[in-house]
């Protein structure tokens, strides 16, 4: 496919001697299984496909030992008495997370038992023949269902014939995930775990076939030989098209490197694959900041979505997006009113993660040459990629063969919230030229 950006050569580089993938333990199916926190999808997604809500444990052991949740700073009506406390409790983060790049933390690795949330889009009729499964894989701080608004267009889109089924991701501490596993979040989050999270789920739980019958809440465990198989052989009826925004990008590239044979291409939407000096980029703890100090409670939804629409943050947002985020990435508060689902405190641990983006950035050049990339990248003038631009020309380029990039002038960095139909449109076209000729090499 054509590119927007042409080729960018590597500058000399430093190794951050990246870590070995942790292979995680097979848990059993005996296990106490929760029920779904919001009410369950079992309907029409639209008139070609239906959407379900299930859940998956999560990969055990975790890459971080269990660290207790920091008391919560009482309220101050002192506006500096409340940036002491998260100027206190960001460096606490931070701290702990250097702790735990240095292997200073006491205890093995959390086995505490963790949920994964996907809702799957399957087609009402499915081709019968190898079509294509999508797998969309979130960004920080946002829940699985705001992909929907790209798929409203996706899914009606030529390629759609294409598309046998959808598999949109939730991580730990996010969405439904996060009101599921409220009680056993750590308060240190190592990046690699929603990669294992991820690979956990295809090579133990995704379904061996697509087929448009009811699957249960709780995804069966897939016998140890299929599992095997899929580590090297790949899927037997699928073809697997990984689409990662941001973090999710990050989590789709590493994914492949570690298990080519699940992929069959990856689209990433600009991706957290970064070279940065230091631990924390100033974009990193900025964010962090902001999540610590950002509103999380509300009267109602209407007046959250009110206020929304007004903010700075939201203004840029495709009405459908901010609905979607609206009506999922909220909650009923016991308190009265509503809530995030993903707490500001999670969030912030997300963000700062010291080496997950310098390892990527390293790692991605390793992708099999048979696995196609497809960047897509925002041209925005004030935003074109995380990094900047000349950074972005760099990392499009970081694995040369079967890659091609294109820039969406449209958008920021929130692709998926800003400009979901063009970035549906990308997709499409991306899924028409390299497998709408025939389904035979799906």
């Amino acid at each position: 496919m054509p590119s927007t950006y042409a080729f960018e050569p590597t500058p000399k580089w430093t190794t951050v001697n990246p870590r070995l993938f942790l292979p995680f333990r097979r848990r059993g199916e005996d296990l106490e299984k929760p029920t779904l926190p919001s009410p369950p999808r079992n309907e029409l997604f639209n008139d070609r496909y239906t959407v379900s809500t299930h859940l998956v444990p999560a990969a055990c052991p975790r890459r971080t030992p269990d660290i207790p949740l920091p008391a919560a700073s009482k309220f101050s009506t002192n506006a500096s008495e409340n940036k002491q406390n998260r100027d206190q409790l960001a460096a606490k983060i931070c701290e702990l997370r250097d702790l735990a790049k240095q292997g200073k933390l006491s205890g093995d690795g959390s086995e505490k038992l963790l949920w994964n949330c996907v809702n799957r889009y399957v087609k009402r009729a499915p081709g019968g023949k190898k079509g294509l499964t999508l797998l969309l894989v979130h960004a920080i701080g946002f829940p699985k269902e705001i992909w929907e608004a790209v798929l409203q267009y996706l899914l009606y889109s030529p390629s759609a014939s294409l598309i046998d089924e959808v598999w949109s991701w939730e991580a730990v501490q996010h969405g439904d995930a996060a009101l599921v596993n409220q009680t056993n979040l750590s308060c240190i989050f190592d990046w690699q775990d929603n990669v294992r999270d991820i690979t956990h789920f295809l090579l133990h739980y995704l379904p061996e076939d697509v087929s448009s019958k009811t699957l249960p809440t709780h995804l069966h465990l897939l016998p140890e030989t299929i599992s095997e198989h899929r580590k090297t052989k790949g899927f037997s009826s699928r073809s697997l098209v990984a689409i990662g925004h941001s973090f999710g990008g990050y989590s789709s590239a590493l994914a492949a490197v570690n298990f080519p044979a699940l992929f069959s291409s990856l689209v990433l939407v600009d991706p957290i694959i970064v070279q940065k000096s230091g631990a924390y980029s100033d974009i990193q703890l900025g964010l962090m900041y902001a999540a610590l100090a950002r509103r999380d409670r509300w009267p109602s939804r209407e007046e959250a979505l009110r206020l929304f629409k007004v903010s700075p943050f939201f203004k840029a947002w495709h009405p459908d997006a901010l609905r979607l985020y609206v009506t999922y990435g909220l909650c009923e508060d016991p308190q009265g009113g509503v809530k995030l689902k993903m707490s500001s405190l999670q969030e912030a641990f997300v963000y700062v993660d010291p080496i997950g983006s310098n390892e990527a950035w390293e790692l991605v050049e390793k992708v099999d040459d048979r696995i196609e990339i497809r960047w897509v990248v925002p041209g925005k003038p004030n935003d074109k990629g995380a990094m900047g631009e000349q950074e972005t020309r760099v990392r499009v380029w970081r694995r040369p063969a079967n890659s091609s990039n294109v820039v969406i002038h449209s958008a920021g960095h929130l692709i998926v919230q800003e400009s979901p139909e063009e970035l549906a449109r990308e997709i499409s076209v991306f899924i028409e030229t390299k497998y709408g000729r025939s389904r035979a090499y799906l």
